[in-house]
């Protein structure tokens, strides 16, 4: 049993969901998944287990940010996890995706210390796997499509501002969140398989989130996505 995830090994599935809202691990497990059982709590870190279509599946909450979000994949990994997918939210930078939107990130940038404190200066990017992206990818064609590009994790969730997007968006990047990258370095790290997918809540420096019932679809969409991309991986390892 680890310190975090308190969980005993073998109620865990090798594909894992990664939700950081308690709220939406919940609601993933009792609207998608079968064969559900709550395998952990502490911390308000709740996590579930199922299948679904016959697949193993998890989902964890990771809370917030990248130091959260790494303490718990670190464990995850140790109870037997090979494939790690964020489902998560993203405030947008580019003009070209619309809030509830979906975005699957090849890769992300690190504007973050937990993966600065993993590298020690090592300029190793923050990459997803691409199988695991390219299945997410694919996936979405089914429910409403995603853009494919780059993201920035960030530490600090007021800290951007609208001053900043011109700079950020000429480099490329789609959104900003907060834990993608620590999540792909480890992948990277640890050698296992992650991705990530978000949906776009905001613009950057709007002084709300879409209508609910647009973030919500984009939830679903999201949700329905992945887990059909995590049954696409389960069928291409055999």
């Amino acid at each position: 049993m680890q310190l975090h995830v308190r969980t005993e090994e073998g109620r865990l599935a090798k594909n894992v969901l990664l939700p950081g809202d308690p709220g939406r691990a919940t609601f993933v497990a009792e609207t998608y998944l079968e064969q559900v059982e709550r395998t952990t709590e502490y911390r308000g870190l709740l996590g579930y287990t199922g299948t679904y279509r016959g697949v193993p599946v998890s989902v964890q909450t990771t809370g917030m940010g990248c130091p959260s979000l790494a303490i718990v994949v670190e464990e995850l990994i140790r109870l037997g996890a090979t494939t790690l997918i964020r489902i998560g939210t993203a405030g947008l930078i580019t003009d070209t995706v619309e809030p509830g939107e979906r975005i699957v990130a090849e890769a992300a940038e690190a504007g973050d210390g937990t993966t600065r404190q993993y590298l020690g200066g090592i300029p190793l990017p923050p990459v997803a796997s691409f199988d695991v992206t390219a299945a997410l990818r694919d996936a979405s064609q089914a429910h409403g499509g995603a853009h494919l590009g780059l993201i920035r994790t960030e530490d600090a969730f007021y800290a951007t501002t609208p001053g900043d997007v011109p700079a950020l968006a000429a480099r490329g990047i789609l959104a900003i969140e907060m834990e993608a990258a620590a999540l792909f370095t480890l992948g990277r790290l640890r050698g296992v398989r992650t991705g990530t997918m978000v949906v776009a809540s905001n613009r950057i420096g709007d002084t709300s989130f879409v209508a609910p019932e647009v973030l919500q679809a984009g939830v679903d969409a999201m949700v329905r996505s992945s887990l059909d991309a995590i049954v696409k991986l389960h069928e291409a390892d055999g």
